[in-house]
């Protein structure tokens, strides 16, 4: 199966962490990232999306995506 997840967070040190942490567990980045700026909040906001290939396992919606 193919799980598909959008990290979304603010641009920051940690934000980069969540990417890094999921590439280390086999997920790929998907695309490009994207950006937008919050400015009611002054922050910017990045998104991107991943990918991962899962054999041996059927989706349900129910299913953890950060867990396979």
């Amino acid at each position: 199966m193919k799980l598909y997840r959008l990290l979304t967070g603010q641009d920051d040190a940690a934000f980069c962490h969540r990417v890094t942490d999921a590439l280390n567990k086999g997920w790929a980045l998907h695309g490009s990232p994207s950006m937008t700026f919050n400015a009611q909040t002054g922050q910017v906001i990045a998104a991107q999306a991943i990918v991962k290939d899962v054999e041996g396992k059927n989706y349900h919606p129910d299913m953890k995506l950060s867990e396979q």
